[in-house]
Order: C-alpha cells, then sequence, then structure tokens
C-alpha cells in the first residue's frame, strides 16, 4: 500500500533580489539556514508528527536565526525596539492563534500556538500578550535579545535617509523583504502530514521604522496565514498592507473552494494578478491536501525551500534559482 504523501514548504521573505546582490559567503549561508530550517518540519512529518508541529518546528528555526527578519534579526521600530508579530493555524478545525506587537517571548509562533491552545480567543496583542505568555511559561527574553548589528545599522541609516516610515508605491526601502542586502523578511511555513492535514505558521519583525504600533498581515488570519483541509495551507510575505486589502491567503483558499481551482491556478490569479494590479509585492508558499507544492512571488526573488515529489530538498533565493541538496 503506498504510504500517505507529506509536503513541507517555507520562505524567508520576497523583495528586491537579483543575482550578485549577495556574495557567494552569503548566499550559501543563506542557503544553509534554508536547508536547516526546512530539515526541522520534514524530520517531524517523517516521524508521523503533525503538520502543525512541523511548521512550529520550521519557523521556530528561522527565528532563531538572524539572518531573517523574525525573532532574533527582527527590525527595529521608529523608537528603536522590536515588535513581533505571528500566527498559526491547522487545517483540520481551521483553529488559530496569533499575537501581535509582542516583546519578550523568544519564539512569538510558539506564542502564537499557546494564544490558540489555551486560550478562548485568536488573537492577543502588546502588553496584555505579553503578560499572557509569560504566564503561559514560555521562555522569555529581554527585547534587545533580538537585537542584530545589521539590523541597527539599517534602522540607524533609515532615519538619517529617509525620516519616517513610508508604506506608498515606490518607497520600497520600507517593504517587507525589500531592503537592501543582507537585510531579510517574514518567515512562514506551510506543511501536509500523513493524516491528510494541512497547517500554516508565519512569523515577522516588521517593516524598519514602523510606527503607532504598526501590525501586517502576518498575524491576521485570511490575509497572510490560513490553513483549511478543505482547500490548502498558505502563508505570505510581502507588503502587508496590501495583502490584508487583498485578503490574499483566504481568497486562494476560497477559489479552490467555491470556483474549483487547483493550487496553482488560485495562487499564480491571485498573486501575479490580482494583488500585482494594485500595486502589492510579495508572494506565498501553499500545500494542498493531495501533496501539490507551490511557491509564488511577482518580486525578482523570495527566499524559499521545500521537498519536491520526490523527497529531493531544494533551496532557493531568486526567481531563476534552485539549489538540490543530497
Amino acid at each position: 500500500m503506498k504510504e500517505a504523501p507529506i509536503a513541507i514548504a517555507i520562505h524567508g521573505g520576497a523583495g528586491v533580489l537579483t543575482p550578485g546582490l549577495l556574495n557567494a559567503q552569503d548566499e550559501n549561508g543563506i542557503h544553509e539556514a534554508l536547508r536547516q530550517a526546512l530539515d526541522a518540519g520534514h524530520r517531524v512529518l517523517e516521524a508521523d508528527g503533525s503538520s502543525l508541529d512541523a511548521v512550529e518546528a520550521s519557523v521556530v528555526a528561522l527565528e532563531e536565526c538572524p539572518w531573517f527578519n523574525a525573532g532574533k534579526g527582527a527590525v527595529f521600530t521608529d523608537e528603536g525596539h522590536h515588535e513581533l508579530d505571528a500566527a498559526i493555524m491547522q487545517g483540520v478545525d481551521r483553529n488559530a492563534g496569533a499575537v501581535a506587537g509582542v516583546h519578550h517571548v523568544r519564539n512569538p509562533v510558539r506564542g502564537a500556538r499557546a494564544v490558540m491552545e489555551h486560550s478562548e480567543h485568536v488573537m492577543l496583542i502588546g502588553e496584555g500578550a505579553d503578560r499572557f505568555l509569560e504566564e503561559q511559561g514560555l521562555p522569555q527574553v529581554p527585547n534587545d535579545w533580538f537585537d542584530t548589528e545589521i539590523r541597527r545599522r539599517q534602522w540607524q541609516d533609515n532615519r538619517l535617509n529617509a525620516g519616517t516610515p513610508s508604506l506608498e508605491p515606490g518607497h520600497a526601502a520600507h517593504r517587507d523583504g525589500q531592503d537592501d542586502p543582507p537585510k531579510f523578511g517574514t518567515v512562514g511555513a506551510v506543511a501536509l502530514d500523513r493524516d491528510g492535514h494541512v497547517a500554516a505558521a508565519t512569523s515577522t519583525g516588521g517593516i524598519t521604522n514602523k510606527r503607532y504600533s504598526r501590525v501586517g498581515d502576518t498575524p491576521l488570519i485570511g490575509a497572510g496565514t490560513w490553513a483549511d483541509d478543505r482547500s490548502a495551507a498558505i502563508s505570505a510575505t510581502g507588503h502587508g498592507e496590501y495583502f490584508i486589502r487583498a485578503a490574499v491567503a483566504h481568497d486562494i483558499a476560497a477559489r479552490m473552494r467555491h470556483a474549483g481551482h487547483d493550487l496553482e491556478t488560485a495562487c499564480h490569479d491571485v498573486i501575479l494578478q490580482e494583488l500585482k494590479a494594485f500595486g502589492g509585492q510579495g508572494g506565498v508558499i501553499a500545500v494542498s491536501p493531495d501533496g501539490s507544492t507551490e511557491l509564488v512571488f511577482n518580486t525578482p526573488g523570495m527566499y524559499r525551500a521545500w521537498r519536491d515529489e520526490q523527497g529531493r530538498l531544494h533551496t532557493a533565493i531568486y526567481a531563476q534559482d534552485d539549489r538540490v541538496h543530497s
């Protein structure tokens, strides 16, 4: 009897990424970080673990890696600290949890899962969320634990050169995942387990120099994160305001359920047409219950990794890029 399929994909942000933008050493480091994060989730699936555990494992690995804008390595706000957002969702019952503007939980994706499993709510924010996560016994860190020198320089340069942040078209330096290298974006994971259940998780530090406790699409269920066994699991990365306005993750799933589109068609129509038509830039990773996997973006590149149908591990940065690992 043929074994039930498993599938997993991850992303580390989409943006203006073209060959030659990064040096070879940085490229190799990114590929290795993506490989390790994908393996963290894949090991869970191979051991017949749940898709929920798998996406959490991969996102935790990305949050612990200073290359990316999530957890360690998160961008600075205008006031010089870090406000972190994350969400997680399982497709079997569409249960979900999210946190926004949290300051001290070491792994925000674990905070999102705690909200899902240990509260009657879907989203908690700010200082109230901080208190809840501390009460849950999740590892806490000083806010400056998330600092990295690259992000501090980025924050200082933006304050000197750009003043307050803008989210208007043309100000790409302030969009999630579209800063000058080596600055990276939102992270996420989607997975399918052997029981046929899908799950998604997404985590971010937001945009550099953000003010007024701005929150993007990442923790908003249906915008940056979605999972439903009747359609797909989706994790998004890009200019969050546009992803919110287009309800990107849910729109992909709704096209599959209500219009009968396959995963490929739904992802391409939303990211390459619907979103792009009114200026939204970014991408998604998605997996459906039949094991189909899509990684679609309308920017020059997206940090990403996935397992193909033969079980081979791929990592990539640019649009025309595919590094296969043994």
